[in-house]
């Protein structure tokens, strides 16, 4: 939630500014953490290969900032199957073309989106839904 008060405070030269001073530094936990990690231990039970779950991560971030995320799941022991760095492209489309069964995000613009064409979830949690 750092970066993103940061983008909105400051706009987007600043927020990828940050991320690369601190792309070695985790994201704090936010309230998807525990849920994830909870995802990934029923994964673990299962092989890499054949795993009747999957997960991706599809963010509005793009590189340079991709680096923190990465960054941030390796340090909390949490196997992401794909990431999509959008760089702001529209969520619902891509979400549509991928085939996602799930789709859970902090912001309505997002959420609006993604639930023209896949099941939805608003996390009313950060700056964003102040």
């Amino acid at each position: 939630d750092e970066a993103e008060k940061i983008y909105q405070e400051k706009g987007i030269e600043a927020f990828e500014e940050n991320e690369k001073k601190s792309a070695n530094v985790e994201l704090k936990a936010g309230p998807f953490k525990c849920f994830l990690k909870s995802l990934h231990k029923i994964q673990s039970a299962f092989p890499v290969e054949n795993n009747p779950i999957r997960t991706a991560l599809v963010t509005a971030r793009s590189a340079p900032s991709h680096k923190r995320v990465i960054h941030t799941m390796r340090e909390w022991g949490i196997r992401i199957d794909e990431s999509f760095f959008l760089g702001g492209l529209d969520k619902g489309i891509f979400l549509k073309e991928f085939g996602a069964d799930i789709f859970f995000d902090d912001q309505h613009k997002h959420c609006q989106s993604a639930s023209q064409y896949v099941p939805t979830g608003h996390v009313p949690s950060g700056i964003s839904n102040l």
